[in-house]
């Protein structure tokens, strides 16, 4: 048999081949290939990979000439494995106080050392132009681990500090409005926050001089259509850092335009 390859059969018993190896006491598997040919030079690579000489090394931008009959995951994770002396199941290269995860050719996504132990048992993916990964059987962004909503936009509810998008780790990413219904604004150098709500088009429930205030007045102006009438389901903000207590003496002191009942009156009449 051919060095490194070995013939099996998938599960409804199709022929197939794959490649392996031991680097530095550890077994480590190419993948499975449907030709002899295409396994060992799959074994080949990876051994010109992890085996060439000092100045001669390959690194990421090689695997475009070189480094295709390997997946782009597998040359990421063999090249960290050599350069740094770890093994990962997914394509991440290690940087001083940070690190990369190579989702493919086009797309790599900075993060913070931190965040090692989770990436690294986790496998990220794409779907709708986000990126997310699989968590107790669900879905969870990537965004949502800094606290951004499903609803939040780029440039409104956050922003990337350097204009990166592909970078998340935590200094690059900054939360402007982190409430459902509620948006900062700055007029003259003063800054407070615009609660509204969307009934027939949005309705300004006021400004607030906090994020707290602006939330649960929110909060409350959904309570108050729900309680006059109107079957919508809206989202309730959970508001940070308070105790139940003074989340109840802000609710029932934060006031609400007089004009929500207005609104509600004209969408019964349409």
């Amino acid at each position: 048999m051919t060095a490194g390859v070995y013939e099996t059969t998938k599960k409804d018993g199709t022929p197939c081949f794959r490649a392996s190896f031991t680097y530095k006491g550890k077994h480590i598997s190419l993948g499975s290939f449907p030709t002899k040919d295409g396994a060992h030079r799959a074994y080949l690579t990876a051994t010109l990979l992890l085996r060439s000489p000092e100045g001669h090394l390959l690194s990421v931008n090689d695997y475009a000439a070189v480094g295709r009959p390997l997946s782009y995951e597998k040359w990421i994770i063999l090249l960290n494995f050599r350069d740094n002396g770890i093994y990962f199941k997914t394509p991440i290269y290690l940087y001083r106080r940070y690190f990369v995860y190579y989702y493919n050719e086009e797309t790599q996504l900075k993060f913070d050392a931190e965040d090692l132990f989770y990436y690294s048992n986790h496998k990220i993916m794409k779907r709708g132009g986000h990126f997310f990964v699989a968590d107790y059987g669900m879905q969870v962004t990537l965004t949502s681990r800094y606290g951004i909503k499903s609803y939040a936009v780029e440039g409104r509810d956050f922003r990337f500090v350097n204009g990166d998008s592909t970078d998340f780790r935590y200094g690059n990413i900054e939360l402007i409005n982190r409430y459902f219904g509620v948006s900062r604004e700055t007029k003259k150098g003063r800054t407070c926050y615009l609660a509204k709500i969307h009934i027939n088009g949005d309705y300004i429930i006021g400004r607030y001089p906090t994020e707290a205030e602006a939330a649960t007045a929110y909060n409350r102006a959904a309570d108050l259509l729900n309680a006059w009438g109107l079957k919508k389901n809206f989202p309730r903000n959970y508001v940070e850092g308070i105790s139940g207590e003074d989340y109840q003496k802000l609710y029932a002191d934060v006031a609400v335009s007089p004009k929500l009942k207005d609104a509600i009156t004209a969408s019964f009449s349409r």
